[in-house]
């Protein structure tokens, strides 16, 4: 695969997963983790205003500790870390919204 159809498809995938978002179809923190890494994919900067948003969701994040690299790493999470999660998810959804649905707009899926 040539780096013009990985960026494309890395790109694709940025417009598909911030919809999945906003439609509740993605957890809304596994979608920032996904956002960041096709972040880098495409050559986004950080202070790119669409992507600093999920920059700072990324810390809170990092912040609940939990090994988000194991799959189904929420539905694991213990009833503390549930709650933990839930109060992160709508501190996210409060903070990066607009920014979701930019990204969504911007990435050809509205």
């Amino acid at each position: 695969m040539t780096d013009t159809s990985s960026n494309a498809q890395a790109a694709h995938l940025i417009g598909v997963t911030a919809k999945a978002m906003l439609d509740g179809s993605a957890h809304y923190l596994q979608g920032a983790i996904e956002l960041e890494r096709l972040r880098h994919l495409i050559g986004a900067y950080e202070n790119d205003p669409d992507f600093m948003a999920f920059v700072g969701v990324m810390a809170e994040i990092n912040s609940l500790k939990l090994d988000t690299d194991k799959p189904n790493w929420v539905e694991r999470a213990t009833p503390a870390q549930q709650s933990a999660i839930a109060e992160s998810v709508a501190w996210a959804k409060a903070v990066s919204w607009a920014q979701c649905q930019a990204l969504a707009e911007r990435y050809g899926v509205t």
